[in-house]
């Protein structure tokens, strides 16, 4: 929610006497002024996050169909050994070193083979996707993340994130983040107020959850702006909440509050205790190499770890990690090779193992079961926020919470521009709420509350900043305002 009802709420005057003699009151008048001044300021922030945030909710499903040649193939038949597909990307690209592999899960599916390329950004990879009945490549695209991310959805990623401008850009996202939940709960706090007043009142004007279709002009506007951001808030809080994660500065403490909690997700162990020896044999199934063979180089290893693939795949199915998968390949002697299952919809777990590639011997399992609470509801937040935990449905509902965040925030700014003083002169805004108003709450009231924020703000500094200069300035305001009285 953005800009609440200011003009029934807010008197347009007060005498000092008044302001002396009245009784202590709520929060109300100090949480809207906060709304508005930050649903003025941090709205055009929460438009350009919704906008993007609303693709990119949309992109994995519309990837689908924009890369169709490079994810499915028409082919049938039974699909070839996983050590021949990774070969046959090899030769595609065999200036880069093979890192990984996602095997195709279903008929009609490609299998990604991924390249460490020096050329690309952080963790971005270049894929080959390989027909896996025919060993055929069908081309290559570079993807993002864990995720899997291919380029278009990368482009919107990075847009929503940080527009492109890289670590500077992020604070743009970390702002609106840490806005979203603030003005939602205090919209929130305002409407539900206005509510039981105009209840009190009037039992047929009260609507907390349904539109008065029965208002007209700023009246509709404001049921509009009051009902729809009511309806989305929990939503927008559940936004803000796991956006902060990803965060510059609010983000770092928060893993080290998960990790001080021991909230933080397990992480499977890839050192092998003791590397094959020279000239050791290698496991049945290794693509034919046997005892004798001895790797000379780096490139020997990484040859032999690639004919390993069809038995760690297969020690990995057998352990219980099964459907879609993406499994490292070591360059190495003494690294183990990780099996993970990938985040898909409708997948609760992502279960690791660690195989020794040259015994075929499970090294270290992660069990999503065995997780902390803290950190599987991290891991479902994270694929609920980036529209893969419930497919289709999840991205939909994303998109239609971005339209109505938009909406909210439209009409907010139309109430503020309808409160103008005078018509008739483009100069004229919206008058704000009347100032002082934290004199009016109770001194223990203001001083709990001034500790909250002064926690808040160090826990999330960007809020505290921001809130800080939002101060700043209003004070400012307010003596020029004296002055000019005087």
């Amino acid at each position: 929610m953005s800009i609440p009802d200011l003009e029934r709420d807010t008197p347009v005057a007060s005498s000092p006497a008044s302001k002396v003699s009245s009784p202590p009151r709520s929060f109300r008048p100090l949480i809207l002024r906060l709304h508005f001044y930050a649903g003025i300021l941090v709205a055009p922030f929460l438009v350009i996050a919704a906008v993007s945030g609303g693709l990119y909710a949309l992109a994995p499903s519309v990837e689908q169909l924009v890369y169709r040649d490079y994810l499915h193939v028409d082919s049938t038949g039974p699909d070839l050994p996983m050590s021949e597909q990774v070969r046959a990307a090899q030769q595609v690209r065999p200036d880069l070193t093979v890192a990984a592999v996602r095997p195709a899960t279903e008929a009609g599916d490609t299998t990604q083979v991924m390249f460490t390329d020096p050329t690309l950004g952080e963790s971005e990879r270049r894929a080959v996707f390989v027909d896996p009945v025919t060993a055929e490549s069908v081309g290559e695209l570079v993807v993002y993340g864990s995720s899997g991310a291919l380029p278009m959805r990368t482009w919107i990623s990075q847009l929503h994130r940080h527009l492109h401008l890289g670590e500077p850009g992020r604070l743009y996202s970390e702002l609106a983040a840490s806005w979203l939940w603030v003005i939602a709960l205090g919209g929130v706090y305002l409407w539900v107020q206005r509510y039981r007043t105009t209840r009190a009142r009037n039992a047929d004007a009260a609507r907390l959850w349904t539109l008065d279709r029965s208002s007209r002009g700023r009246n509709r506007t404001l049921s509009w702006h009051g009902v729809v951001g009511i309806w989305i808030a929990v939503g927008l809080v559940f936004l803000s909440a796991t956006g902060l994660t990803w965060s510059r500065y609010a983000g770092e403490n928060v893993g080290e509050l998960r990790t001080a909690l021991s909230w933080t997700t397990p992480k499977i162990d890839k050192k092998l205790d003791s590397a094959p020896a020279a000239g050791a044999a290698a496991s049945g199934g290794h693509d034919g190499h046997g005892a004798g063979h001895t790797p000379a180089s780096d490139a020997g290893i990484l040859d032999r770890n690639v004919g390993a693939l069809d038995t760690v795949l297969e020690v990995a199915r057998q352990s219980g990690v099964t459907g879609a998968v993406e499994a490292t390949v070591p360059a190495d002697a003494g690294t183990a090779f990780t099996v993970t299952q990938t985040r898909e919809p409708w997948q609760f777990s992502t279960d690791s193992i660690a195989v020794d590639g040259a015994t075929g011997a499970v090294t270290d399992v992660s069990r999503f079961g065995d997780w902390p609470l803290a950190a599987k509801l991290t891991s479902w937040g994270i694929a609920l926020h980036m529209g893969l935990l419930f497919g289709l449905l999840n991205q939909l509902v994303l998109a239609a919470l971005a339209v109505a965040l938009l909406a909210v925030i439209v009409r907010g700014y139309l109430l503020w521009w309808r409160r103008r003083p005078t018509r008739g002169t483009i100069r004229a805004v919206g008058r704000p709420p009347v100032r002082g108003t934290w004199r009016r709450i109770h001194p223990a009231a203001a001083v709990a509350g001034a500790a909250c924020v002064v926690l808040l703000g160090w826990f999330v500094p960007l809020l505290g900043v921001s809130l800080l200069a939002f101060l700043l300035v209003d004070v400012a305001v307010g003596a020029l305002a004296r002055t000019r009285a005087g």
